[in-house]
Formats: C-alpha cells, structure tokens, sequence
C-alpha cells in the first residue's frame, strides 16, 4: 500500500493555508477564495465584514501562520468576542487545539461554527478530521461527504476523502475518484499525482483479478 506522507499535522497547515485565502471572505456571501462556496452565516452581524473585523482576523491569521499557536489563539478569541458569527474563526481556533491535542476543546469550536452555518465546509472538514482521529471513520466520511456536497470545490475534503477511503476504509474506486477530483482543483499536486498513478494500477489489477475468478 502506498505511504502517505501527509499526517494530520499537514492537512492542518493545508487548511489553514485555505484559511489564510479566505480571510477576507469569512463571513461573506460571495464566492470564497477557498472554495467553500457562498457562506450563510445565519448571524445578521456577520452579513458585512467591517475593515475592522477584517484586520483583526488577517492579523490572527497571519500570527497562526507563523507558528504562534498562543498568541494566535488569543487573538481569535478576542475577535470572537466582539464578532462572534464568524465561523471562519472557530474553525481556526479548531484548528489550534489540534495542534494542542486537545480534541474536546476543538470539538466544541467546531460545533460553534456549524451552530453559525450549518453547511461551512471548513468546519465539516475538520469535524471529519476530528472523527478519523478518534477511529469514527463512517463519520468522518459523512462529515467530508456534507463538505463536498455544500461546496464541491473545496479541494480538502476530497483530498481526506481520498486517503479515508484508501487507508481506513479499503475503497479504492472512492479514493481514485476524490484524489483525481482533489487534482482537479488544485491543479498539480506531485504527491497526490502519484498517488493517483498507483491506484489507477491497483484498481486495474483488481478487475483483473476479479474478472478472473468470474
């Protein structure tokens, strides 16, 4: 079986880099940079993003990109105190505990911004991440599948897909399917190209088998 090189640890910092493109959208109900679709926050207060509450979050953001979990945390949190229906932020802060090993405390962040919107595809990705974590994979893929499906160009939960299905659940059409989609979108990732190449193979070699013993 293929070695995936990318541990929870880097699936983070993939999403936080989707975050980072979507900071100027996170509360928005245009298009976001990073493919989340149109955000409905279901908060009046978020309907705008004040040039306020947007260098707030750019600056925690950036600080979250620098490695300063810390700080970063407090900055979100501050942010959410006076703009409290942002997902965008508790799914950041999500994120951070994460990192921290703290599953509880990211559960209950994520569980706010879903309470914000229902549908924002960042927080279901990482619920699913959250799932997979604690070996619920039919959840995790329930979780991604509600992703794709509010915003089907949101390119880390096909990616999670793809290595749930290989990994964990044993599907390899389903994981061929989301890893090419995945490719799709964000147009040449090297790793995953490979990935896609050996499963193409194992996939054919299957079928062979199969046809075999028919």
């Amino acid at each position: 079986m293929l070695s995936r090189h990318f541990t929870d640890r880097v699936a983070l910092r993939l999403i936080l880099l989707g975050l980072v493109l979507a900071a100027a959208g996170c509360a928005s109900t245009g298009p976001r940079p990073d493919g989340a679709g149109q955000a409905a926050p279901g908060d009046a207060r978020a309907a705008e993003v004040p040039p306020e509450a947007l260098t707030m979050y750019e600056q925690a953001v950036a600080v979250m990109a620098s490695g300063d979990y810390l700080d970063a945390e407090l900055r979100f949190k501050e942010f959410l105190l006076q703009y409290p229906g942002y997902p965008g932020a508790h799914v950041n802060l999500a994120i951070i505990h994460v990192n921290n090993d703290n599953d509880e405390d990211a559960r209950a962040a994520v569980d706010a911004a879903l309470a914000i919107d229902p549908n924002y595809a960042p927080a279901l990705n990482q619920l699913g991440m959250l799932h997979r974590r604690n070996g619920n994979f039919l959840e995790a893929e329930a979780a991604y599948l509600k992703a794709v499906t509010a915003s089907p160009d949101y390119a880390l939960a096909h990616y999670n897909l793809g290595v749930l299905n290989e990994l964990y659940l044993q599907r390899l059409d389903s994981a061929l399917q989301h890893f090419e989609r995945y490719q799709e979108i964000v147009g040449d990732d090297e790793q995953v190209e490979k990935w896609i190449t050996d499963l193409q193979r194992r996939v054919a070699a299957s079928q062979r088998t199969a046809n075999m013993t028919e």
